[in-house]
């Protein structure tokens, strides 16, 4: 049952091993040549990941709620989608690096069109991705092909805006009264758990919530930890 459960808890890695293995005794060359490949994205994870985090936190913190529902929120108008595209499309690395940053900005009140403006830029408007497409395909096919980009986000960012709602998105599981965890974003990273391990534990490669008296919490260490979290999953409310 513990290697059930196992296989069970990280299926997506069992298929994937499942596959590589199949690669190589069907085709030895292409399974050589695929590992390589997933190294060198792996290592382009964990030297961009962690400095993405890193700023994500001190964006957390400088910048109050207030300023992103100003300028990012519902009621932003034309100038969030002008900042979002200007966000977007001034920012550097994999659009894989956007997603704990608009899980940010969403949570600090960013709305949902916005929030796909802002993934749209980054993944295919991209200041530096320009300027290669001009030297590679010229200048017009570039200003055309943005044109026509620019709008196409406009239409489906606000498509996006009548089907998703904010409450669609992963959001906080009340585990214990006053104490909230998203183990939807949660990435397993285990700072909770060593920080503060008498209230946190892993489960599954997640954090949860031990079992706890309100008395007995040693609320400067809580909010040390809820600052800490990468993803800012942990939310605590005395009410």
């Amino acid at each position: 049952m513990t290697v059930l459960k196992r296989i069970k808890e990280n299926l997506f890695l069992v298929i994937v091993a499942a596959v590589y293995i199949a690669m190589f005794i069907i085709n030895p060359a292409m399974g050589t040549e695929s590992v390589k490949n997933s190294g060198y994205y792996i290592k382009e994870m964990l030297m961009i990941m962690p400095v993405i985090f890193i700023l994500t936190a001190l964006l957390d913190l400088w910048i109050p709620k207030e300023k992103i529902m100003r300028y990012l929120g519902k009621d932003a108008g034309a100038k969030g989608v002008f900042l979002s595209f200007v966000l977007g499309s001034i920012s550097a690395g994999p659009i894989y690096a956007a997603f704990p940053m608009c899980v940010m900005l969403h949570k600090k009140g960013a709305s949902i069109r916005n929030i796909v403006i802002i993934l749209s830029s980054w993944a295919v408007i991209k200041v530096p991705m320009l300027l290669n497409e001009t030297k590679f395909l010229g200048l017009k096919f570039m200003a055309i092909r943005w044109v026509l980009t620019v709008i196409a986000i406009l239409i489906f960012s606000w498509i996006s805006a009548k089907l998703i709602k904010d409450e669609d998105l992963p959001g906080e599981v009340l585990t214990q009264p006053g104490l909230h965890i998203n183990r939807n974003a949660c990435m397993g990273c285990t700072l909770c758990t060593k920080n503060y391990p008498a209230l946190f534990e892993m489960q599954g490669k997640k954090a949860v919530v031990k079992a706890y008296e309100l008395e007995s919490l040693d609320l400067e260490l809580l909010q040390s930890v809820i600052k800490a979290c990468p993803v800012h999953g942990i939310e605590y409310s005395k009410n």
